[in-house]
């Protein structure tokens, strides 16, 4: 990958259109409200053999006084800041606005290539009258395109080409990154956690629910090792997803949870747990995810010394279908017990990555079933050949019975409660995969 191009503009002018169809991927919510993108989604994008790093931003309204909207400059500053290359997207429909003027005098201060893109010149011929007013923004030849349908971007992609970095010899294996994504409903601090730990101000924060409805990838390397942070945005209940962005979002937000290795689930301390925080951990734990619990805000929580231990017993019952999950108590905002965070992130990503030998596994199933021996119904009593482990993420169990129905929910929570006291598999859920074999009747 070399170089990274970014992608701005005032809102709802068609840059997250532009970035997907570059893209070719459906990452960016693509909506007709004005400012759906807040915060900045990466994505690669390669033209001509050359490859390179692509951000949409969040629209840029300079004199706004909206919360949000004065964070989404911000965000589009630090995007600027970062590209090698910026593409100014306009509205050939609207023509050149003083918003357009003010962000092309911000763009000009930066010092670096900018690209003028003119969007929704959608017919393919003469370009209208009032194209050439787009010269007044003093960025040079502007590029006349539709980023619906594709038409004027390859000559505006051989433009920026010309201002990327040569593209270096291929880098360390994105294997060695652990992929983390941080979920929870909505507001409990998911992005004051990122931003905690990426040491920046890469989420915006504050304390609306729902700011951020993209997933964003933010790399790190520390000494605890490599990692990318996916920050979500709040799975809300089904019935409180009123709008289309909305609907985007938890979709985003599952998809993410699918591209992780390991899951934070974060939890509101002063709120306590509640029926969403089982639906989203139950999402983690459904796709076979490493899961740690995060219970953040512990600073704002009055305390005795009894009350961490209490909490704790608490939500082992809250969570009693994911007791593997390892619980810990941080503050985001004071940055509490994160270094202890990114060791449980290292510790449960080799777990849910474990491997145990056949031979390992069944002296563990010889022990079980000497020690609980194994159900049986009208005079005919389960057996268990042998087990073996199929997959890892999670790890994946195949046992051969010789029949599937005499293998009991409970019997098989035993044998699970089994392996774990012997391999530890801290964090990880387990999956096991029942094999009927009749042996032969002589």
């Amino acid at each position: 990958m070399a170089g990274v191009v970014a992608i701005v503009g005032r809102p709802n002018v068609g840059k997250s259109t532009l970035f997907n169809k570059l893209t070719g991927v459906r990452k960016a919510i693509v909506d007709d409200t004005p400012g759906v993108t807040r915060d900045r989604i990466y994505g690669d994008c390669e033209w001509l053999g050359h490859r390179f790093a692509l951000i949409d931003t969040g629209g840029i309204e300079p004199e706004s006084e909206d919360i949000i909207l004065k964070q989404m400059k911000r965000q589009a500053q630090l995007a600027i800041d970062s590209a090698d290359v910026t593409v100014l997207v306009t509205d050939i429909r609207s023509g050149v606005v003083a918003t357009d003027m003010e962000v092309a005098s911000m763009l000009r201060k930066s010092g670096k290539p900018v690209i003028l893109a003119v969007n929704k010149c959608d017919s393919i011929g003469e370009l209208p009258p009032d194209f050439y007013e787009f010269y007044n923004l003093g960025l040079g030849e502007p590029f006349a395109i539709s980023s619906v349908h594709g038409h004027g971007t390859g000559d505006m992609l051989d433009e920026i080409i010309k201002y990327l970095p040569e593209e270096a010899e291929d880098g360390e294996d994105e294997d060695e990154y652990i992929k983390v994504a941080v979920i929870g409903k909505p507001n409990v601090g998911k992005s004051s956690l990122v931003n905690a730990v990426l040491g920046e101000n890469r989420m915006i924060v504050s304390d609306i629910a729902g700011t951020t409805r993209d997933a964003t990838d933010s790399v790190l390397e520390n000494e605890h090792g490599k990692f990318v942070f996916i920050d979500t945005a709040g799975l809300r209940r089904k019935s409180k997803v009123y709008d289309q962005i909305e609907k985007y979002s938890v979709i985003r937000a599952k998809m993410a949870v699918e591209r992780a290795q390991v899951c934070v689930i974060m939890i509101d301390a002063t709120e306590g747990f509640t029926e969403q925080d089982s639906k989203v951990a139950g999402i983690a734990h459904e796709m076979g995810k490493g899961c740690i619990i995060a219970v953040n805000k512990w600073d704002a929580v009055e305390k005795d010394g009894k009350t961490m231990d209490r909490e704790r017993k608490k939500l082992m019952e809250d969570f009693s279908f994911m007791s593997y999950a390892p619980i810990i108590f941080i503050s985001a905002k004071e940055g509490l017990r994160l270094d202890r965070l990114f060791e449980l992130i290292k510790f449960v990503d080799t777990q849910n990555a474990m491997r145990i030998s056949t031979g390992k596994l069944n002296d563990v199933l010889a022990d079980a079933t000497a020690r609980v021996q194994p159900p049986s119904d009208k005079g005919r009593r389960l057996k268990i050949y042998y087990m073996t482990q199929a997959s890892t993420r999670p790890p994946t169990f195949v046992c051969f019975v010789n029949s599937a129905e005499l293998f009991h929910y409970s019997y098989q929570r035993y044998i699970d409660n089994r392996i774990r006291e012997v391999f530890g598999l801290e964090g990880t859920p387990t999956r096991m995969v029942i094999r009927e074999r009749e042996t032969k009747k002589k």
